[in-house]
């Protein structure tokens, strides 16, 4: 990954904010809480990762990705949509 420091920053910000959020999940079930409440904060982290991760693919895809099809050869294009089809599909299934 090629970030500069301050979107950098900002993913890590970002992660730090689902870390403890995930952390409020599990106090949520040790203590017992309402299973909608607790439903209600994984879909929050859920949304947060997902942001993260759409992020983290538009960089892929504006530097790896036009890199590859820009000035790779055949087998490095083909391997690079590969993966990024791969990604892909696995984004699309949530």
């Amino acid at each position: 990954m090629d970030f500069n420091e301050t979107d950098k920053k900002k993913l890590i910000a970002r992660l730090r904010r689902a870390e403890g959020q995930l952390a409020g999940i599990g106090r949520m079930i040790e203590d017992d809480k309402a299973c909608v409440d607790t439903l209600i904060q994984i879909s929050a982290i859920q949304g947060a990762l997902g942001k993260i991760g759409k992020l983290i693919l538009t960089e892929h895809i504006e530097s790896c990705v036009a890199d590859a099809l820009q000035n790779g050869n055949e087998d490095h294009r083909r391997e690079t949509i590969d993966d990024l089809m791969d990604v892909f599909s696995r984004f699309g299934g949530r």
